[in-house]
């Protein structure tokens, strides 16, 4: 009697734990761009010096001139003191 009893416990419990809804906020994952083709006036990343021809990530536009990045990391650097990346 009493397995009878838990068990129908244990049942009801997880089945409403199962229909609560999450209250946890899912951020969609960017999707990422398609860069080919996109011309830019570098040919390796300003920051760290990595080849962007074949590995162009990320992109931001500086006095009209559109430049090329490895990662979000190296554009983010770059947006901090562009002067000093400035071609």
């Amino acid at each position: 009697m009493k397995i009878l009893i838990i068990t129908a416990l244990l049942t009801i419990s997880t089945t409403s734990c199962a229909q609560e809804t999450p209250k946890v906020k899912h951020v969609k994952k960017k999707t990422e761009t398609n860069l080919k083709g996109v011309k830019v006036v570098n040919t390796e990343d300003p920051v760290c010096h990595m080849k962007t021809a074949e590995f162009l990530k990320d992109t931001a536009v500086y006095k009209g001139k559109t430049y090329g990045f490895c990662s979000a990391h190296c554009k983010s650097e770059f947006k901090k003191n562009p002067q000093k990346y400035e071609k």
